[in-house]
Order: C-alpha cells, then sequence, then structure tokens
C-alpha cells in the first residue's frame, strides 16, 4: 500500500491521533520515511508468471458494511542462518494444506529485496519450479486460505504489503470483529495516514493498523528526549504490535516480516487461533519457526518449542536473536472446533494433543451411545467412521461398546473437503466424488456412523443416502462435537446461523432432515470437560459454535445481524431451504 503525499516522520505528530500539527525541516532518515522506506515498491520481485503483488493501479475496493470473514487460515515463518526458506516454506505449507485450498502465498527475503508469488490454487500449483527458483533468501513467510465470502480473488490472497513503515508482510489467521471501526479509523483524521485499502479484507485491515501504530510510536519517539529512533526499531514495532492489539478485536494470530527488523509473530489476547513456536540447531546457531501448527516442524527438523501466549509477540532479528514480549494481559480460550476438525491429529496446540483429545471424545460419546443400546432404543451392528476426522472417537467408540469396526466408506483422496469449499453447490456436488459406500460392509446391517461434526448437513445426508444405496438396513448418526447451532465469528466458515442444519432445529428434526433413523450429539459440557482433561489449566474454552457464548464479549446481536445478511447468509441452496421448511412445518405443529 503506498500512502498518499504526506509529511514525513520528522513531523510533529500529536500522540492524540489529531493529526499533523507543526511540519518541522527535520532531515528524515531514508529508511524511515513514509515516502522512502527502506523496501520501495521497486524492492519486489516477481516470478516469471507475473505472480507477486497487485498492481497499486487497481482501484481499491470501497468500504462497504457487510465485510467478509477470513477463514480459519494456515500460517507459517522460518528464519534460516543462510538456507533457503522458501524450499522450507513449501514444505510447511503441504502439511498445512489442510487448512485451506483456496490461495496460496509466500514472500521470501534476501539481497535486500522482498521476493513474493501468491495466487488461487493449491500449493503444487501455486509454486512451481520457475517460481520457487525466485523466491530468494534465508527467511520468509507463507499462507494458504480458505475463500472470504464474496470473493475468490486472487487479490484477497495473502501475504498483504505496505511499504512503510519499513516495509511490512504480513499473515493472518482469525477474523477482526471490528473491522468496520478499524476501516473507518484508518480511513478518518485519527490515522497517521488517510489510508487506501484494496481490499475488503480484515487482515489488510489489520496490517494497516499496525502499521499506523508504528508510524506513531515512531513520531512520539521523535519528540521525546529519552527516545532514539535509529536502533530502536525494534521497540517501536513491539510499540506499535501493542497499541493494535488494544485496538484489534476478535481472534487473530499472525506473522510479519519487517524490514531490518526481522519475523515477528503475535497473537490475540484470548489465543482463539493457535500458534506455536518451533527451534533447530545449525552448525551456525539457532534456527527458528512459526506456525498454526506443529504438524509442520516435523518434516523440516524443527522441535516444538511452545505456544505463542496470548497478548505476546516475539521478534527473530535478522542475527537470530529471539526476542519475547508479553505486551497485553491474556487469557487462554482457545477454538474447540480446532481440536474437532480443523487441525491435524498429530499436532499438539495449547499443550493439548489434538489425537489424544479426540480420543476422549469418543469415550464420553461411547457412554450416551450405550445408554441408547442399553435402553433398546438402537440396534447397533458395526461401528463406521466418516473418513478422515472422525476415526479416532470411532475406534474409541469401538473399543468402549465391543462393537465391530469397520471401514465402510472408502475416501478418494484426490478430492479437497468438502467444508472448506468456496460454496454450497460445490460442496453438494464434491460429496459423491470424495466418498463411496461399500456394499459388503452395509449389506442388511444397523450402521452406527460416527462423525467429528455435523456443521451444514450436506454432506451427511448424502452419506445416509449412499449408505443405504449399499444395502443398510438401519443407520444411526452419532457426532463426536456438539450441535452447531451459532455462527463462529473467530474465523471458521459459519458466518450464518442460515447455513447450520441445526441452527433452527430441534435433535428430532435434524435427523429427520438427513434421513437417519437416530441421532446423538457430544454435549457441550463434556465437550469443555474433555478439553480441560488434556490441559487442566485452560479455564475457558471457545465455544460459542455451540453454546452461543462469545469470549471477546464483544459480539452483539447487531454484528451477528450482519452477518445472517452477508453474502454467505444469504447464499442458500436447495438442502437449506429444505431446512428452512422444517422450520417452518415444525412451527405449524406447534400452533
Amino acid at each position: 500500500m503506498d500512502p498518499p503525499p504526506g509529511p514525513g516522520l520528522g513531523s510533529h505528530w500529536d500522540p492524540l491521533g489529531r493529526g499533523f500539527q507543526v511540519a518541522m525541516a527535520t532531515s528524515i532518515p531514508k529508511h524511515l520515511d513514509a515516502r522512502g522506506s527502506t523496501f520501495l515498491r521497486g524492492g519486489i520481485s516477481r516470478d516469471k508468471k507475473g505472480n507477486g503483488r497487485t498492481s497499486s493501479k487497481t482501484n481499491g475496493a470501497r468500504c462497504r458494511k457487510k465485510n467478509p470473514i477470513t477463514r480459519a487460515c494456515g500460517i507459517v515463518g522460518v528464519y534460516t542462518r543462510g538456507g533457503a526458506a522458501a524450499p522450507e516454506l513449501y514444505e510447511a505449507l503441504l502439511m498445512l494444506q489442510h487448512r485451506g485450498q483456496d490461495s496460496a502465498g509466500m514472500v521470501t527475503q534476501g539481497d535486500g529485496r522482498f521476493h513474493e508469488a501468491k495466487a488461487n490454487g493449491l500449493v503444487k500449483d501455486v509454486f512451481v519450479r520457475d517460481t520457487m527458483e525466485q523466491m530468494q533468501g534465508n527467511v520468509g513467510i507463507a499462507h494458504v486460505r480458505y475463500p472470504t465470502a464474496g470473493t475468490s480473488s486472487a487479490a484477497e490472497a495473502q501475504p498483504f504489503f505496505v511499504n512503510s513503515p519499513l516495509g511490512i508482510f504480513l499473515i493472518h489467521n482469525g477474523n477482526l470483529t471490528n473491522t468496520d471501526e478499524l476501516r473507518q479509523g484508518l480511513q478518518g483524521p485519527d490515522s497517521f495516514f488517510n489510508r487506501h485499502l484494496r481490499t475488503t479484507s480484515d487482515s489488510e485491515v489489520l496490517l494497516n493498523v499496525l502499521a499506523d501504530e508504528i508510524h506513531r510510536a515512531n513520531a512520539i519517539c521523535r519528540i521525546s528526549d529519552s527516545c532514539q529512533v535509529l536502533g530502536n526499531e525494534l521497540n517501536l514495532v513491539f510499540d506499535g504490535i501493542q497499541a493494535t492489539m488494544n485496538k484489534a478485536k476478535g481472534a487473530y494470530s499472525a506473522i510479519c516480516m519487517v524490514q531490518g527488523v526481522g519475523l515477528v509473530a503475535f497473537r490475540d489476547r484470548h489465543g482463539i487461533r493457535p500458534l506455536v513456536l518451533g527451534k533447530r540447531e545449525s552448525k551456525d546457531g539457532m534456527e527458528y519457526a512459526v506456525a498454526s501448527e506443529d504438524c509442520a516442524f516435523g518434516p523440516l527438523g524443527y522441535s516444538r518449542v511452545r505456544d505463542i501466549q496470548p497478548g505476546e509477540a516475539i521478534i527473530i532479528t535478522p542475527q537470530g536473536e529471539l526476542q519475547s514480549r508479553q505486551l497485553v494481559e491474556g487469557k487462554l480460550s482457545p477454538c474447540l472446533f480446532e481440536y474437532i476438525y480443523l487441525s491435524r491429529p498429530d499436532t499438539v496446540i495449547n499443550d493439548i494433543s489434538v489425537y489424544a483429545m479426540q480420543l476422549n471424545l469418543g469415550r464420553r460419546l461411547a457412554r450416551r451411545i450405550k445408554e441408547k443400546i442399553d435402553a433398546k432404543e438402537w440396534e447397533v451392528d458395526i461401528v463406521v467412521p466418516v473418513p478422515d476426522g472422525s476415526r479416532p472417537a470411532a475406534i474409541e467408540v469401538h473399543s468402549q461398546l465391543g462393537l465391530p469396526y469397520r471401514e465402510g466408506l472408502v475416501k478418494n483422496r484426490y478430492v479437497g473437503r468438502t467444508f472448506i469449499m468456496p460454496n454450497q453447490k460445490m460442496r453438494e456436488l464434491s460429496v459423491r466424488r470424495k466418498l463411496n459406500a461399500m456394499s459388503g460392509v452395509f449389506m442388511g446391517k444397523n450402521v452406527l456412523l460416527i462423525d467429528d461434526s455435523i456443521v451444514r448437513g450436506t454432506t451427511m445426508q448424502q452419506i445416509v443416502d449412499m449408505c443405504r444405496a449399499a444395502g443398510a438396513n438401519k443407520v444411526y448418526l452419532a457426532s463426536a462435537a456438539p450441535a452447531v447451532r451459532f455462527p463462529n465469528v473467530y474465523g471458521v466458515d459459519m458466518p450464518s446461523r442460515k447455513e447450520l442444519i441445526a441452527g433452527n432445529l430441534s435433535e428430532e428434526e435434524v435427523c429427520d432432515a438427513l434421513g437417519a433413523d437416530g441421532l446423538l450429539y457430544q454435549t457441550v459440557e463434556d465437550l469443555i470437560a474433555a478439553g480441560q482433561d488434556e490441559n487442566p489449566s485452560i479455564q475457558e474454552f471457545d465455544a460459542s459454535c455451540f453454546n452461543g457464548c462469545y469470549v471477546t464479549g464483544d459480539v452483539t446481536p447487531e454484528y451477528l445481524q450482519e452477518l445472517e445478511g452477508g453474502d454467505r447468509g444469504s447464499s442458500r441452496s436447495g438442502f437449506g431451504k429444505r431446512i428452512q421448511n422444517l422450520v417452518a412445518a415444525a412451527s405449524a405443529d406447534e400452533d
């Protein structure tokens, strides 16, 4: 983002945010001047296909009321001592591909230049050999993302860039809940510059808030007798992050590259989305990685150190020194959906093994299923998981109840995850390409299907139909997660209650809509208890999509109503209309 012409950082900036008061005839060091950043526009290289930062000539999207939601993306940053960062970022993104298949982006730094490539597509398709040969440097960051509501444009792909101050690239996982307020602040008199935003992404807003606050910290330093700007850039970046944390609300785990300062990572005060630090010994000293999940570390030889704490920021300097500061008071309240669906089973986040958590959920679910069987309400012959995420829970149900375990649904591993498809129609078309039911398993059997969660119900309805077509006598459903009844506003693709099959239906009505013979959900209480079994130090989890309690405390009915009226909320599938009809029928029966 190129700021509009204006006074440089040598001007007198009012700390109260009223703008420039006096233009001072001070000689501004070129690397801190708003118009003379260390990294200028010419410093971004493009690959041979022309991938790179979107042209500054593109007209910026106007601020609109209905902002898209950033999905649960995958982010990674690496610092090596002289080695090439790009191949390691590529391998890490492959390990994080499950977190987003819409687009991928990468930026590295070497020879005093940033090298960037990003485009729509899978990691293997975006970063072809010609592209990778251009990605020089020993430090870099990379990103995979879910599609945003209303657009899958490559312009929304991350990283995002501002050339002042210093030159900053940012990648972000999560969702801000006060995006409109922040956007208005950036484009009004309280901003250091009246900033031009080119997309509707909240990640671009977060980057520009950070840039604005670093500018402000720099200006305050300049008018202070006890502060020196030169050589103090690291502290000014910490100050800028602290001010950003005090402004930005919602969920954000972010990694940045800041020219002359280093690799930067920070996490919101609630720690809703994950962010993990890793390290690796080399002959020249310690090397570091930061990622959404520590499964990204294994192939690269990094070992898990710890989670970045809520409200903490770290900086890995160009010399490889790790600096850490707790900038705001934090209270860990991680999103439970990370453990149910989003994260890989070989990941440990917030000192909880995802696999161990899923086994625990299976044990708790088995107790409730046993009650159904003992009461003669269900007659179950076999347990079948819906691949892949439900396997740990299904194995525990099988083990606890002594029922045969069968792999009755064969998965096509060359089809993407339906949950992260960009719209409902594509999800529906993808299901039958993704799974096939084996008649040799289902014929004449009373089947207990175990799934990790049931969100929209599109996939499950078709799976039930497949099982019956394969000869199943009865099909019972058990979800390792509670009923998803409320939007997730913290960066998971559940922005509208209209799209949730359990949003306005009872358990019995959901069962009818799915065409099953019985349905059982995990309880919210058991879900939270399973998390606290694995890490007793966590006092509160974010279970908002299950219980409607939003840990940030700023999610109002008006905000949720705005989401309902957005692009995703108004996008209805035929199956979604069937849900609405069921709600209407249920209401009529009550009358």
